[in-house]
């Protein structure tokens, strides 16, 4: 029976149905005094022309009718609201970012991680608006920055405030990234939505769980994993006035890509990432939120008015 009434937005307006309440004490206080009046009126026959007999429900209508609707009125403007299910779209993207602090090397200028980012907004603002899109970020571990959702555009503003760290977890993104999938909704581990990892790094993983833990959870999951290798075997960093040298290590995003299923890729092979939501296909799944029904009391109110009017018109010719 509750799944049937309202919930309120602003329940505290409804202590204006004491209004109403003092309407209706005030008019049952009219109707007692205009009795004791009719008592009082001794010429029986004359009172019989003045006021001929009617049923006495009907002086009560138009009052009735109007009294409801101002309670109507109070419910609308309390915005009554109800759970619904809507569908939504379950697929997902993850992107994952590494933010250690090799990726300030400018060897793929302006640097490894500006490109990194331009190229994670970049693939973000392509995808259908459809999609579900998380991101997680990686240096000694891996964070889920943004839940996957459809706004698109939080996330590309998410990649601008990035900052960087030290240390290099590439098995932590990955199982972060798996982690956001399976909580993307009550449903979701026991029916994972379809889903896509794409990882952006520099290729060297130095601390959490290795590679190939995180390629076996992957591949359990069903969830391919495309890597983006940014940087060349001439990348350095300054550290205290020395250069420290910081070479890409494509074999270990390729052994990742190559070990889930998904697709590898270098910075200069950008236009191709289309590849990676190609073939994700679909599944609709629901939510529930909460849905204001403010218009559908506000008719209810409308629609008492009117018979108040009309009762009113009818049967005393006047408005009540």
């Amino acid at each position: 029976m509750s799944a049937l009434l309202p919930s309120f937005m602003s329940p505290g307006r409804l202590w204006w149905l004491l209004a109403v309440l003092v309407f209706l004490l005030a008019y049952l206080l009219v109707q007692q005094r205009r009795a004791r009046y009719a008592v009082r009126f001794t010429n029986v026959a004359l009172l019989d022309q003045v006021a001929p007999r009617r049923p006495a429900w009907r002086r009560h209508v138009a009052a009735a009718l109007f009294l409801a609707m101002l309670a109507l009125m109070v419910f609308a403007y309390a915005r009554p609201a109800q759970d619904v299910k809507v569908p939504r779209e379950r697929a997902t993207i993850m992107v994952a970012i590494d933010v250690s602090l090799s990726m300030k090397a400018a060897d793929v200028p302006p640097s490894r991680m500006a490109a990194a980012q331009e190229a994670g907004k970049r693939f973000i603002d392509q995808l259908p608006d459809r999609f579900n899109v998380g991101l997680v970020a990686f240096a000694g571990n891996g964070t889920v920055v943004n839940s996957p959702t459809q706004d698109h555009q939080a996330v590309m503003d998410s990649i601008d405030q990035l900052q960087l760290a030290e240390r290099t977890a590439i098995g932590e993104a990955v199982f972060a990234s798996l982690q956001a999938i399976r909580s993307f909704d009550s449903n979701a581990r026991e029916n994972p939505p379809p889903s896509r990892i794409v990882l952006l790094s520099d290729g060297d993983n130095t601390v959490g769980r290795s590679v190939p833990e995180a390629i076996q959870a992957a591949r359990t999951a069903k969830v391919p994993v495309s890597t983006i290798a940014f940087g060349t075997d001439n990348g350095f960093i300054e550290n205290e006035g020395r250069q420290l040298p910081v070479r890409v290590n494509k074999e270990t995003l390729q052994l990742l890509s190559d070990g889930t299923g998904g697709h590898a890729y270098t910075a200069e092979s950008l236009s191709e990432l289309d590849k990676v939501y190609q073939d994700i296909g679909t599944s609709i799944g629901y939510r529930t939120v909460k849905r204001e029904t403010t218009p559908t009391w506000v008719g209810f109110a409308l629609i008492f008015g009117a018979l108040a009017g009309a009762a009113s018109l009818t049967w005393s010719q006047r408005l009540p």
